[in-house]
């Protein structure tokens, strides 16, 4: 592996939501793309996506975590398709003006206010 790609990995490990969605504008525009990213294109191609997601699982029944008894090509396929989704989910964010990070801190906060842990 070359420094460069050591590099590349150290950080894509590290990215954050706004910096995945600055690069998801970038990539747009240089494509002239941002006329096609309404709400519903955006949401429909993640759909489309969850779709692709499900059908990697379909007929594998219950698996277990962490996959260890799977391909290292059906987990790269499978990060491609989580990847794709969770894209979309951020474009969709993004041009919809949702602060994604902040919005699901602030349903963390949410969820455990409603559902309350069992402290013994």
């Amino acid at each position: 592996m070359g420094e460069g790609e050591v590099i590349a990995e150290e950080k894509a490990k590290d990215i954050s939501l706004k910096e995945l969605s600055k690069k998801l504008e970038e990539f747009a525009k240089a494509r002239d793309w941002e006329k096609y990213h309404s709400p519903r294109n955006l949401l429909l191609a993640m759909v489309g996506e969850v779709g692709e997601l499900s059908e990697i699982f379909q007929w594998r029944g219950e698996v277990d975590r962490g996959l260890p008894n799977w391909e290292e090509s059906d987990k790269e396929h499978l990060g491609e398709e989580l990847s794709d989704v969770l894209l979309y989910l951020i474009r969709l964010a993004d041009i919809c003006g949702i602060d994604l990070g902040d919005a699901a801190s602030k349903k963390i906060v949410k969820n455990a206010i409603k559902y309350p842990a069992n402290v013994q």
